[in-house]
């Protein structure tokens, strides 16, 4: 890295033809808004987070600003570089790029692309830290230990399919935390139990077209029985700390299309104990099967969204025999019903901060009554995600920290997070609510 004085602006980093990440001491970093390239905020910047990566990205070309003249300037035969950062940060800016003319770019795979720079002697990213929770940090985790625990599990439930699923595709192949977390005894633990799924996401990670990116992940590919399923909850919800144990996962389809076997499942679990959080990751697509889930005793619920617009969700989901209006119903209903209701509220700079997406947002918070944002990262190449929705030109933004400030002024009671919380962190947010 340079050792210039220069350090009164962030600078542009690139990566040369020999894969080495370089910063450039007489070009300004740049971010990405939408399809706009736009100044870094060193107010923004927090140091390039422990765990996080670094990816040069093929076919496009890095730019910065010269401070002297204000103009953006390529650099030639340099590609353009993003960092991925580690879970529990949320993302203000993208990483700024303009793609090749020579060359076809390649679609990129299924990663949030924050920008990066060098500023004051360190990689800094335009990013906050939103959860404090540590069950997802990697120094959590050994996978030594991890794959005796594994090895011990497939012995002791031998017949269990979900514990060979669990265990050699999510915990050990995909390091799914959760799943190794599962094996661990302690906090979120992974139900999968849908191979078949009602949208068709642009980004989904467990089921892509051959003439798009590979898959994340290899879906589920049978249904587990409710016996599979309650002999891994039952002692998991019995003696796991802070004891989640959540339907729905990345490796699967939608949940709500096994919700009677859920149902079954929750049911037979609420036999057995009282213990713990029954909790599903869901699309929110059908409604009267929540009703069927909330009925059973299902006790928090998270849906997921790219966009509190229509006009925006759609497109990305791309929904098979459901509405966004079926979506809001599900997060009104859920919310009435008195459970801990969620959003996965997928952020992509130039979008989520839209000053009309945060008045739709504005709505949905102020209508439902929902108790949390889990603001996570959308993960997708830049311009494919932008076409699909049909982003056309500049847009009016107001900053993704502005964003979050805005929201948090306006509905002190809204958490913000990353993680699904327990029942006992419910108490404690409440808790923190009513505090002067």
């Amino acid at each position: 890295m340079s050792k210039s004085p220069k350090s009164l602006f962030p600078h542009l980093v690139f990566a040369n033809p020999e894969g080495e990440i370089l910063d450039h001491p007489d070009l300004a970093a740049l971010g990405r808004r939408g399809r706009d390239l736009v100044d870094i905020d060193p107010a923004s910047l927090i140091p390039l987070p422990e765990n996080s990566r670094l990816y040069f990205l093929p076919g496009r070309v890095a730019v910065g600003r010269d401070p002297a003249t204000g103009k953006i300037q390529e650099i030639e035969n340099a590609n353009a570089v993003a960092a991925f950062l580690p879970p529990a940060y949320t993302i203000f800016l993208l990483a700024a790029f303009i793609k090749q003319t020579k060359i076809e770019a390649p679609l990129l795979p299924l990663y949030a692309y924050s920008a990066v720079c060098w500023y004051r002697g360190k990689f800094q990213v335009p990013a906050v830290r939103i959860d404090d929770d540590v069950k997802h940090d990697p120094s959590q985790f050994s996978l030594r230990k991890i794959e005796q625990l594994v090895q011990q599990r497939r012995k002791k439930f031998s017949k269990n399919r979900l514990i060979e699923h669990l265990g050699m595709n999510c915990a050990l192949r995909y390091h799914c935390p959760n799943a190794q977390n599962l094996f661990l005894q302690r906090w979120e633990a992974p139900i999968a139990v849908s191979a078949a799924c009602n949208a068709a996401c642009v980004g989904c990670i467990s089921e892509q077209p051959k003439h798009t990116v590979p898959s994340s992940q290899d879906r589920l590919t049978f249904v587990p029985t409710v016996e599979e399923i309650v002999e891994i909850t039952v002692p998991h919800l019995e003696s796991a700390p802070r004891a989640i144990i959540s339907f729905g996962q990345g490796c699967e389809g939608e949940p709500l299309m096994q919700a009677h076997l859920i149902a079954n499942a929750i049911r037979e679990i609420r036999r057995q104990t009282s213990r713990g959080t029954i909790h599903l990751n869901t699309n929110g697509s059908r409604p009267e099967a929540v009703k069927l889930l909330i009925d059973a005793g299902l006790d928090s619920i998270r849906v997921s969204l790219n966009s509190a617009r229509e006009e925006i969700y759609t497109p990305y989901y791309q929904p098979r025999g459901y509405s966004f209006s079926d979506v809001r119903e599900t997060i009104h209903l859920t919310a009435k019903a008195g459970l801990w209701t969620s959003i996965n509220y997928l952020s992509f700079p130039g979008v989520t901060d839209q000053r009309d997406e945060f008045e739709a947002l504005c709505e949905l918070i102020d209508s439902s009554g929902l108790n949390m944002i889990q603001w996570r990262n959308l993960n997708i190449d830049p311009d494919w995600y932008v076409d699909s929705i049909e982003l056309n030109g500049s847009v009016k933004a107001i900053d993704m920290a502005i964003l979050l400030h805005k929201i948090k002024q306006k509905f002190p009671h809204i958490r913000f997070g990353y993680f699904n919380p327990s029942r006992e962190d419910w108490a404690n947010f409440r808790t923190q609510i009513v505090e002067p």
